[in-house]
């Protein structure tokens, strides 16, 4: 099955950040992306990546690392993480069946030629290599979409990554909180204004805060691409497991977001058919308040302001207080410029 996704980003783009969710597992892998596709995500993605020329034996793991796993090592936690060419081969393949995109992130140039060699569309850097402009340039040689996340990186990092690279017209620019979890204090979504505001590419979000409220309220903001952890268990063992979403709670954020993109609009105010229908009946019109006889003059005596609102709008009183009627009204009638003489 082949899918073409131009990236023209008519709605935002969700992707399921599978991530090393699948413990080194093929079949667990493919039961994520199926769950996933499930979900309506746009994309599924992996992380591709050699451990020995990732990570030194002497590299520590992360605190949220260690609280998932036992004694071993960085190095050794990697090490049962790798999948073979053969495996994102038949990963990639097993996606395209089930309708998503499949992407992966590499970490090194081997892993870049491994993903050209099965021909992803799309290239997604993880914040880690935000100031590795070797990879980088080394990408940018593919001539595909670069999506690269801005993670513990500063304002002025962001622009000098952005300088350097050469084709900002395939770039994206994803706002992202490096913690695992993030909390919802240091999320500051009001950034994805600031790299809108500064840099002219598209700009997403990358979220690991619990739930999904965040996610939702960036494409309030504007947010063109989401990624967001994803796995079918979080009890199962892993670094990733605990700061993912479920196949619930993922699928309740992409209708979500699809629902907050219909009611985003384009901001041009116009009266909706349910609005007009109840217009006349919640807005107000100038009412005969008692009976008036023909040639008598109008007063606000004679006259009150109620529904429903399909007479004269109140607005126009000062320009029919004393005239006179050209014939007999009954109390509570609706006034009409055709009754004054």
């Amino acid at each position: 099955m082949e899918i073409n996704y131009d990236f023209n980003f008519d709605r935002t783009f969700i992707i399921a950040e599978i991530g090393v969710n699948h413990n080194g597992d093929v079949d667990l892998a493919k039961k994520m992306i199926k769950s996933a596709s499930e979900c309506g995500v746009d994309a599924v993605k992996f992380q591709t990546f050699n451990s020995n020329d990732l990570v030194s034996k002497n590299a520590k793991k992360a605190k949220y690392q260690e609280e998932s796993n036992d004694d071993e090592n960085q190095l050794e936690m990697l090490k049962k993480l790798e999948l073979s060419e053969d495996d994102f081969k038949e990963l990639k393949d097993f996606a395209l069946d089930e309708g998503v995109l499949f992407l992966s992130s590499p970490f090194d140039k081997k892993s870049v030629d491994l993903l050209e060699s099965i021909d992803v569309p799309v290239y997604k850097l993880g914040s880690g290599e935000f100031n590795n402009f070797d990879l980088i340039e080394y990408v940018e040689m593919c001539n595909k979409p670069l999506i690269l996340s801005c993670g513990m990186s500063t304002f002025d990092e962001i622009k000098e990554t952005y300088d350097f690279i050469k084709n900002k017209d395939k770039l994206i620019l994803l706002h992202c909180i490096t913690g695992y979890p993030t909390s919802f204090s240091e999320a500051n979504l009001n950034f994805i204004k600031t790299l809108q505001d500064n840099f002219n590419v598209v700009i997403g979000f990358s979220d690991h805060s619990p739930g999904i409220e965040l996610p939702i309220a960036a494409v309030a903001l504007g947010s063109k691409v989401i990624e967001k952890h994803f796995t079918i268990d979080k009890s199962l063992p892993g670094p990733d497991h605990k700061a993912s979403l479920n196949p619930d709670e993922f699928k309740a954020m992409v209708s979500s977001i699809r629902n907050v993109e219909l009611a985003i609009g384009d901001g041009v105010r116009r009266l909706s058919e349910n609005e007009l229908a109840i217009k006349e009946v919640a807005r107000k019109s100038i009412i005969v308040k008692t009976n008036i006889k023909k040639g008598e003059v109008l007063t606000e005596d004679n006259l009150t302001i109620k529904r429903p609102g399909n007479g004269i709008e109140p607005k126009f009183i000062n320009k029919v207080l004393g005239r006179r009627v050209n014939k007999d009204l009954e109390a509570d009638s609706i006034l009409s410029f055709d009754d004054l003489t």
